[in-house]
C-alpha cells in the first residue's frame, strides 16, 4: 500500500521508515514529479503519473520538495536550549561579551551535550540535514567542547550531518597555547580550522593567518574565519585571506563569516575586493545582520559564493534564533531587499545549494544518484516557501524518515496544494 499524507505511519512496521518513493511533489523548478528512492539515494525523478501508486510510497499532494536545508554557521556548544531561560546580559565590546559568556558557561547547569542535542533535534524537525558548527577552542575549555560535539555528532549521524570548526573564540596569537590546541582539535576530529578578527582581536593579521592557513595546509582542512572588523581594516584582511587562499590552492575550501566590511565599502572598493574573493574562491557566510550585511546580489554579480547560517541560537550572544533556515532566508531577503520571485529563489539557495557547495557536500541535491536528504514543505513554490515560513511535512535523511517530529509521533498533514493540471 502507498502512504497518503493524511496517514500517520506506524514507525514499528517494517519499511515505514524508508519510503520507496515520494509521489506527487512539486520540484523547485515547478514541475510535478514522483521521486523514486533506493536505499539512501534518489533513484529517479519522474513526471508525476496521477492514479499510479508504488507500494511503500508516500503521496504528498503537490507539496514543495526541497533538498535538505543546510545551516552553514552555528554554535551548537553555545546554545542554552535545554536549560533554564537566562536573561540576556548586554556587553559593550567583543572582549567583554566573551568574558560574559565564559562566566555564564560556568553557571549553566545543563551539560553541552544535552543543550547541543536539543538544538540538533530542533534543526532536524525543521528540515535541516547538514550543519557547520563552530566549537570554542580556548585556554579555558581547551578541547572539552570539541569532545562534547563529537559525541553529539555520533549520536545524530543518522539524522544530521555535522561539520565541526575548531574556533579560537579567545584569539590565536594572543592566547597562549591555542595554536597547539587547534592543531590537536583537527587531529581529533574537527573538520575545519577557524579564526577570529586577525586585526581587531589579535592585533596581528600575519601572525593569526600564518597559524590558521599553516594548520589548514598541514591537515588538509578548510578554513572559516569570523571577520567582524569593518571598513578598510576588514577589506585589507579579506584581500589577505584571498591571497593566501589562492597561493595554497584552497579555492572552494575557505569561508569568511560575517564580513561586515563588505557592507561598508564604497562601490569601487567593493568591486575590487569582490573580484579578488571570486578569483581566489573565497565564500562569504551571512546570517542577515541588521547592520552591515554583505550585499548578496552585488557579490553574486562578481561570482562570489554567498551562503546562509543561523549563527547564535538562544545563547549569551543574543536570546533570539529558531534554527529555521527558511526563516533565515527570509531575514536575509528582507535585509537585502530581495523581493522578486527570482530573488526569493536565490534566497532559498543560500540555505540549500550554495550552502551545500560551501560545505563541500558533493552528493547533495534533488537529482538521481544524490543522497536522499530531503524536506517536503507546505508551500506550492520556492518563493512562497521563503516568504511564508511553511510547515515541514516530511524530513528524510539518507532515505529514512527523521521528521518533522520524532519518528514515534510523526503526523503528516493533509495536502492543500492540489493543482488542476492533475485532474
Amino acid at each position: 500500500m502507498h502512504q497518503s499524507v493524511g496517514t500517520a505511519p506506524d514507525p514499528t512496521a517494517p519499511g515505514t521508515a524508508t519510503p520507496t518513493a515520494l509521489e506527487d511533489v512539486t520540484l523547485p523548478c515547478g514541475r510535478r514529479a514522483d521521486v523514486v528512492l533506493r536505499g539512501d539515494r534518489i533513484e529517479s525523478v519522474d513526471d508525476h503519473r496521477p492514479g499510479h501508486h508504488r507500494p511503500g510510497a508516500y503521496r504528498l499532494g503537490g507539496a514543495l520538495l526541497l533538498p535538505a536545508l543546510v545551516d552553514g554557521h552555528c554554535h551548537l556548544d553555545k546554545t542554552l536550549l535545554g536549560s533554564a531561560w537566562q536573561p540576556h546580559r548586554t556587553s559593550r565590546t567583543l572582549r567583554e561579551q566573551i568574558t560574559t559568556e565564559r562566566l555564564s558557561r560556568r553557571d549553566t547547569q545543563a551539560p553541552a551535550t544535552e543543550r547541543a542535542a536539543a538544538l540538533a533535534r530542533r534543526m532536524v524537525s525543521l528540515g535541516t540535514g547538514h550543519v557547520r558548527s563552530h566549537v570554542d577552542i580556548d585556554p579555558d575549555v581547551q578541547l572539552t567542547g570539541l569532545h562534547a560535539l563529537l559525541e553529539v555528532r555520533e549520536q545524530f549521524h543518522t539524522r544530521l550531518g555535522i561539520q565541526l570548526v575548531a574556533f579560537p573564540q579567545s584569539g590565536v596569537v594572543t592566547a597562549p597555547g591555542v595554536a597547539d590546541l587547534l592543531d590537536a582539535a583537527l587531529a581529533e576530529g574537527a573538520d575545519v580550522i577557524g579564526g577570529l578578527d586577525p586585526a581587531g582581536f589579535d592585533g596581528d593579521v600575519d601572525g593569526q593567518l600564518n597559524v590558521v592557513f599553516g594548520l589548514a595546509e598541514r591537515h588538509g582542512a578548510g578554513v572559516d574565519i569570523h571577520l567582524h572588523d569593518g571598513g578598510e581594516t576588514g577589506a585589507h584582511q579579506l584581500r589577505e585571506i584571498a591571497t593566501r587562499t589562492a597561493a595554497l590552492g584552497l579555492g572552494g575550501k575557505v569561508t569568511v563569516s560575517h564580513a561586515y566590511a563588505l557592507g561598508q565599502l564604497d562601490d569601487h572598493e567593493l568591486d575590487r575586493v569582490a573580484e579578488e574573493l571570486a578569483r581566489a574562491g573565497v565564500a562569504i557566510m551571512t546570517n542577515g545582520p541588521s547592520r552591515s550585511m554583505p550585499p548578496v546580489l552585488r557579490l553574486r554579480e562578481h561570482g562570489v559564493r554567498v551562503f546562509a547560517g543561523s549563527d547564535n541560537i538562544r545563547d549569551t550572544w543574543w536570546p533570539y534564533g529558531t534554527a529555521d533556515m527558511l526563516e533565515r532566508a527570509t531575514i536575509i531577503g528582507l535585509q537585502g531587499e530581495l523581493m522578486t520571485d527570482d530573488d526569493l529563489r536565490y534566497a532559498a539557495t543560500l540555505a540549500t545549494d550554495e550552502a551545500a557547495a560551501a560545505l563541500g557536500l558533493t552528493d547533495y541535491g534533488l537529482a538521481p544518484g544524490k543522497r536522499a536528504d530531503l524536506v517536503a514543505v507546505a508551500a506550492g513554490s520556492v518563493p512562497e516557501a521563503v516568504a511564508s515560513h511553511p510547515e515541514r511535512l516530511l524530513v528524510l535523511h539518507g532515505g529514512r524518515i527523521v521528521g518533522p517530529t520524532p519518528l514515534t509521533t510523526i503526523r503528516i498533514q493533509p495536502p492543500t496544494f492540489e493543482d488542476s493540471r492533475d485532474h
